[in-house]
């Protein structure tokens, strides 16, 4: 059988109690599988641990106990340089906020993630593919514009773009349209469909608009650190 993009198996998050001897359990044995090119929405009340669940999924944090497997690869007990270049080879970010670099225009913007870690024939064509992504999302002729000559949604679009320019087999946004107005979002929320297909990466979506949601092939709802199937496509 062919190995997952992604499995979590028995994963849980505790972090130290502020008070008294017993640790906060965020997150409790959760499994999950995710195939390439695979879409999964993760929902649940504020709070609840979500992007804690993300976080362990793209190597910025690390589970208590059980095991997360990154293209079959056991992501324990690697050190932060191997961490980092797994981020960067396997893995693009889209927050709520996208944290764009207010003096770097937007093809400088969308190239950062190059600078680290890619070798010099990757880093040559990576200005072509800025473009082509770019005209992809709309922005082709927005390159030399700068964050605050965008709108909101223009803005995310760059950070979508950012995300995929070296080429990740999985993509993780938390709350993409979180800060956008409601024609924004669902502009966004097509853009991630579209760019799943089109470029075959998996994505997984932390997100309370359910709109956003239903557009994954499965969703999914965590609760008292629990995951459990909420509906699948």
């Amino acid at each position: 059988m062919k190995e997952p993009l992604l499995r979590l198996v028995e994963v849980d998050k505790e972090y130290p109690a502020s008070a008294g001897p017993e640790p906060l359990r965020v997150l409790q044995q959760i499994n999950l599988e995710l195939a390439p090119s695979d879409t999964v929405s993760i929902v649940g009340p504020s709070g609840c641990g979500k992007s804690t669940l993300l976080n362990l999924m793209g190597t910025l944090d690390q589970p208590t106990r059980g095991n997360v497997r990154l293209e079959g690869e056991d992501l324990a007990g690697l050190d932060e340089v191997r961490l980092a270049s797994v981020r960067n080879r396997s893995l693009g970010f889209v927050f709520q906020s996208h944290h764009l670099l207010p003096q770097c225009t937007v093809l400088e913007n969308v190239l950062v993630p190059t600078l680290a870690g890619r070798g010099t024939a990757n880093r040559a064509e990576a200005p072509d593919r800025a473009r082509r992504l770019l005209d992809k999302v709309g922005l082709g002729g927005r390159t030399g514009h700068r964050p605050g000559q965008l709108s909101g949604g223009e803005r995310q679009r760059v950070a979508v773009v950012r995300a995929l320019i070296n080429q990740p087999r999985l993509l993780l946004a938390d709350e993409p349209t979180g800060a956008l107005d409601r024609g924004s979002a669902e502009a966004l929320g097509e853009l991630l469909v579209q760019l799943n297909q089109d470029e075959g990466v998996a994505l997984v979506v932390v997100t309370h608009a359910l709109d956003l949601a239903r557009r994954m092939h499965r969703t999914f709802e965590l609760r008292d650190g629990k995951l459990q199937p909420s509906g699948e496509k």
